[in-house]
């Protein structure tokens, strides 16, 4: 810094030039100097107008001078970054680098700052510390250019993560070392290390695995279980890490009593309730905590939005039993405001809001606000939906509901990505918008063709085309099966083609949150072409080799219960579906038809989920009518009982032209399917696939069969689903238990492309 004194008196400024500027403009000078044109220069303003130039950052040297009554402002800018450049870095990708720098003020076209870069080299050898790489070195350099400019590099060398190489607690009589570090994060070098990076140090782990080891104790009754130290040392090279963690286990202690206190406002039967501790367990820190969280959300339910229920313990050490008292404050009782939806760009505010089962201006309801956001989770707009209650400024009985959502892309136009096992390829056109224009309404087109079912069909349901959520939708179809385009050892059914042209119209009303009711009505023709090699039983619904029409009015009706928490892929709930349809009498076809589903789904853990599923359906005709054999159930398949051909399971006939056997389908159908979902390794974190080893049963009966093992079917197996961008893809590996010499089985099975 320079500054030279004057040997004058102070003078009045005739003119003031700024010299040696690049880069910033002559005006950026003139707004930060405190004095101007006729001004008294004096000692005191010229180093105040140095201190204000200096504090901009943009030069690294100033001085003042004047040349008579001019005065003279000569400085020196500070070079800008001209580029950045990365070497030797693995762990981390160059671009998200570069935008960590940039918050601290390191980019391409910033003014160059040696402490800012100091203060980056440092930032980023901390990453690569948190990652267990003590080793790593980073050297940040800078290059001068031409125009007062620098280049940046950070040269980096990486260097190998610390491996853990034991894990010690001391201290412990009760459990051994192994059972205490199973609860762990953190563990030793193991064959799936290199992909878990489970044995690389890291303080957060460490610390989540000490409360997970003191949960363990806590819920084993050892209240007074204390971590006394931890200490954690690294070898001199800087490639092992050991931990060690002294502890102390105390006595097991018993619950003696528990009871309730403060202002419990409900019946306190009720709130006792959902206490779920008997007089004389073993004391369960989990127990206790669930149990404060039961009544907080009990109060929550009828309008307490920040109640608070705190259990405090009173320990009797001589007994080594504990008492709890859970005190009740459920503060004000308070109300929603305003809902604020925000984050919709594409979606209307209305087709938000009439998932909302929490309103505007009535009592806060957790239980009706957690449903409202699972209700707009499962409209499959969003990528995200947040839901936050935040105070009214002022008010201390009243809540705003913000409903922040991220829009995803909900249209879908597909073409001829299909394949199947059973159906070969499967040339399509699908044009799916469940939310279109936004309204929530849903338009599909569809064209799709495999080598013996081809579908054309336009749909269109409004969901809400009543306020109450009542849907009514519209469908018009036409749909081509021949049996005789396909290869017989992946369809084997009977031979026969058919013609339908239809259209229908359904409506469906809410019962509950989770039960619904449909029903529709859909007007059918169909013209079936047979031939000599066809089944007889078809041949005598016809009354003749070549074929029949039929027309049909055929009534739906179908209950569903539904409870799961993603339709995509469920954790828990359970889903029941009782659906029956009749023709309407006076038409070719009289029957009717039902079937009933019930699937439960159990989270076992974070990663397991267990799956039971049964379906049972039944059919006849009526009024002297024959059954319409096209309307049979069929199964075996990638979708019912794996390991057996699509379709394949059931009474068999005989082609009377080749002495061949197929399946005849049957008008009686059972089905059981017990399925383990989990992770598949090495992707556990994407949504998108899902691993599962599974064990079906099924079969179906003709008309005169009774139920028994004769056509009941077992296999067992394994499975994988990708919901790829292109459709959902299903890949099955299973084998038949109990196979007879006529059936048609496939080890390996597959369904890719979307299926309509």
């Amino acid at each position: 810094m320079h500054f030279s004194a004057y040997a004058t008196e102070p003078f009045v400024i005739s003119d003031i030039r700024v010299e040696g500027l690049q880069r910033t403009e002559a005006g950026t000078v003139f707004n930060y100097l405190p004095m101007q044109v006729g001004d008294v220069m004096s000692d005191e303003k010229a180093a105040q107008a140095i201190k204000s130039l200096y504090a901009t950052g943009f030069f690294k040297d100033v001085r003042i001078e004047n040349e008579g009554d001019v005065l003279v402002v000569t400085v020196q800018e500070r070079p800008s970054i001209s580029q950045i450049d990365f070497s030797g870095n693995k762990s981390f990708q160059t671009d998200k680098i570069k935008e960590g720098l940039k918050q601290i003020g390191i980019a391409e076209g910033q003014i160059f700052d040696k402490a800012q870069l100091d203060r980056a080299e440092q930032e980023i050898k901390r990453q690569y510390l948190s990652q267990g790489k003590y080793s790593a070195e980073v050297k940040a350099t800078a290059s001068p250019l031409e125009r007062n400019r620098v280049a940046i590099r950070f040269e980096i060398t990486e260097g190998p993560a610390a491996k853990i190489r034991d894990i010690n607690i001391v201290g412990n009589h009760l459990f051994t070392t192994q059972d205490l570090r199973a609860n762990f994060q953190l563990t030793t070098p193991n064959w799936m290390s290199w992909w878990n990076k489970d044995d690389q140090y890291s303080k957060q782990k460490l610390t989540a695995d000490l409360e997970a080891l003191r949960s363990f104790y806590m819920n084993q009754g050892y209240l007074e279980f204390a971590i006394d130290s931890t200490q954690v040392s690294i070898s001199p090279d800087k490639r092992d890490v050991y931990i060690t963690i002294n502890i102390t286990e105390g006595d097991k202690y018993n619950i003696s009593k528990t009871k309730l206190a403060g202002e419990t406002l409900l019946p306190e039967d009720d709130l006792r309730k959902l206490i779920n501790i008997q007089d004389g367990e073993v004391f369960n820190r989990q127990k206790v905590t669930d149990a404060s969280k039961n009544i907080n959300d009990k109060l929550g339910e009828e309008g307490y939005a920040f109640a608070n229920v705190n259990a405090v313990p009173e320990i009797n050490k001589q007994e080594h039993t504990v008492a709890f008292t859970f005190f009740v404050d459920p503060g004000r009782k308070v109300y929603v405001r305003r809902i604020n939806v925000q984050g919709n760009t594409r979606t209307r505010d209305a087709v938000v809001r009439r998932e909302m089962r929490q309103l505007e201006s009535a009592w806060y309801a957790g239980d009706k606000i957690k449903r409202s956001k699972e209700r707009i989770q499962r409209l499959n707009f969003f990528d995200t939906v947040e839901l936050e209650t935040p105070s009214v400024p002022g008010i201390n009985d009243q809540v705003d509901m913000n409903v922040t959502v991220a829009e995803k892309a909900t249209g879908s136009v597909q073409f001829g990505a299909g394949l199947s096992s059973s159906s070969g390829v499967i040339l399509g056109f699908n044009v799916n918008q469940p939310n279109f224009l936004g309204t929530g309404n849903r338009v599909a087109l569809v064209v799709n063709t495999s080598n013996y079912n081809k579908t054309y069909s336009l749909s269109y349901t409004n969901p809400y085309f009543t306020p109450d959520g009542i849907s009514r939708g519209f469908d018009i179809y036409r749909r081509d099966v021949n049996t005789g385009n396909t290869n017989s050892s992946l369809l084997n059914v009977g031979t026969y083609s058919s013609r339908s042209y239809g259209v229908g119209v359904n409506f469906g009303m809410p019962l509950s949150e989770r039960d619904f009711v449909n029903a529709g009505l859909t007007l059918d023709f169909t013209n079936v072409s047979l031939s000599s090699s066809s089944p007889i039983q078809y041949i005598n619904f016809c009354g003749n080799t070549s074929g029949c029409d039929s027309n049909s009015l055929v009534a739906n009706a179908s209950w569903t219960f539904d409870s799961r928490d993603s339709i995509l892929f469920p954790h828990r709930g359970v889903l029941q579906r009782l659906s029956g349809e009749v023709s309407v009498p006076g038409l070719n076809l009289q029957y009717y038809k039902t079937t009933y589903q019930h699937a439960w789904y159990k989270e076992l853990n974070d990663n397991f989920t267990f799956m039971l599923n049964g379906q049972v359906g039944y059919a006849n005709s009526y009024g002297g009518k024959n059954y319409p054999f096209f309307k049979n159930f069929y199964l075996g398949g990638v979708n019912s009982v794996r390991g057996f051909v699509n379709s394949s399971l059931g009474p068999r006939g005989i082609n009377p032209t080749s002495g061949s056997t197929y399946a005849l389908g049957g008008t009686k159908e059972v089905l059981g399917n017990a399925e383990l979902f989990m992770p598949v390794p090495f992707v556990t974190q994407s949504s998108q696939f899902r691993l599962s080893v599974f064990l079906d049963a099924g079969g179906v009966y003709g008309q005169d069969d009774p139920i028994n093992s004769e056509y009941l079917r077992f296999s067992t197996g394994a499975g994988v689903t990708w919901v790829s961008p292109f459709g959902p893809l299903k890949l099955v590996l299973a084998k038949p238990l109990n196979s007879k010499s006529y059936d048609n089985t496939q080890v390996l099975q597959f369904q890719f492309g979307q299926q309509f």
